[in-house]
């Protein structure tokens, strides 16, 4: 949520940011119900004051011997009135907070201004393309093969866009996940977290995948909850409604969780493979950090994604995305694009964004200053990794040309030691 004070003072810097983001901002409609809010606060605020100061009257002609009779209807009419405004007043301050919460984040000064992914700015590439001396395959091809992943079993299970690993399609998943949790918790310093799956309506809104995007989840029936979209949810609402010490910042956490998203590869788009799926795992890095660092942080929490992509020896680049192709809470954000030879292509592995005080403000996760004063923390996150696009991603930087695959020297720990597979 965006600051109240910055829209209504600087509503022409959020129009522009708005215009940028190519999100519609009715700026005239929603001052008004502010402008309407505020009035309906100061004349509930008034009517208060007036109120105490009647009913110290009438204690005060009590005392006297006065007949308070006339002076009591009054209080009792002025009650009323009272009532009447604050039922006004909470339907204003709910047109208000319905308004507010559709807006997205300011973008961060340092983020390139543009439409789509094709105003993308790479500002890093890291390592070479491999070079084969036959021609490549696409995961799903190699997984088939080797019968390792099995979609048409999915889908029987199932449906479409689900995914049955098998042998080591399994354990190459399996090793993932903890080589991520191993390289974060101990060369990285983040503290391990396994939270539940599902969150309320409250934890959806704090993020903000809700009230703007509830078609693209997958929620419970006859329950309020959802499943996760991404682990970023549940632990950034780990601190909601607290006030955390300011030397305590920053926070680092990492967590995997399964991840639940309805509208994955909608209108046709990445369709085969692991690519999109409607469940897939992840291992998530999130930070609650202070104002004045948490661009620093994005820095530092981005180089630590990048750190299992280097450690795998898997070419990559990152890119800086623009205003139109930014997620709703971001104000700034970096995606980690993995090559993927058999497919010829670069495709998202992580997106690594600092959201200010967005989130935290519609979470109430502050921190006490040392001068006594609370402020709302910044919030950060990232994949580190998405799980699925990394196991493909090694699956077609790791193909030979006999028909197998080998396996990364930091992933033989994790898999029996095993060399390549077959062995």
């Amino acid at each position: 949520m965006i600051d109240p004070k910055i829209i209504r003072e600087k509503t022409e810097i959020v129009y522009e940011s708005m215009i940028n983001r190519g999100a519609p901002f009715d700026s005239g409609k929603l001052l008004d119900v502010d402008e309407k809010r505020r009035k309906l606060i100061q004349e509930s605020e008034k009517m208060k004051n007036e109120k105490n100061e009647l009913s110290n009257e009438i204690a005060k002609l009590r005392k006297s011997g006065v007949d308070t009779s006339l002076k009591i209807e009054d209080m009792r009419a002025l009650g009323k009135d009272i009532e009447t405004l604050e039922q006004d007043l909470r339907s204003a301050e709910q047109e208000w907070e319905n308004m507010v919460l559709l807006i997205p984040n300011i973008p961060h000064y340092s983020v390139p201004v543009g439409k789509g992914d094709e105003d993308n700015k790479v500002v890093k590439v890291w390592g070479e393309k491999p070079v084969f001396d036959f021609e490549p395959l696409a995961h799903w091809d190699i997984g088939e093969k080797l019968d390792i992943l099995d979609f048409k079993r999915a889908a029987k299970i199932t449906g479409s866009r689900f995914t049955l690993y098998k042998s080591f399609g399994a354990l190459l998943e399996r090793a993932l996940i903890n080589f991520m949790l191993d390289l974060h918790t101990r060369e990285h310093g983040y503290i391990e977290v396994l939270p539940p799956f599902m969150v309320n309506r409250e934890s959806m809104t704090n993020t903000g995948q809700l009230p703007k995007f509830e078609e693209e989840l997958f929620k419970l029936e006859g329950i309020d909850y959802f499943l996760i979209p991404t682990a970023e949810v549940p632990v950034t609402n780990i601190h909601s409604n607290e006030i955390l010490k300011e030397d305590e910042l920053p926070i680092k956490y990492v967590a995997y969780t399964p991840c639940f998203r309805k509208e994955a590869g909608a209108h046709g788009k990445d369709t085969r493979g692991l690519t999109r799926q409607h469940q897939f795992n992840k291992v998530e890095l999130v930070k609650f950090a202070l104002p004045e660092n948490s661009y620093d942080e994005l820095e530092g929490l981005l180089l630590d994604a990048e750190d299992v992509l280097k450690k795998l020896n898997i070419h990559y680049r990152v890119s800086a995305l623009c205003t139109g192709d930014m997620g709703f809470s971001s104000s700034k954000t970096y995606d980690i694009e993995v090559w993927l030879p058999g497919q010829n292509i670069y495709r998202e592995i992580s997106s690594c964004s600092n959201f200010g005080s967005f989130q935290a403000r519609r979470a109430k996760i502050r921190y006490r200053k040392g001068t006594g004063k609370t402020e709302f923390a910044h919030t950060l996150n990232g994949s580190g990794l998405a799980i699925g696009r990394t196991v493909m991603a090694v699956m077609e930087n790791y193909q030979t040309q006999d028909g197998s695959i080998s396996v990364p020297d930091v992933l033989r720990p994790y898999m029996h030691n095993m060399a390549k597979f077959p062995g």
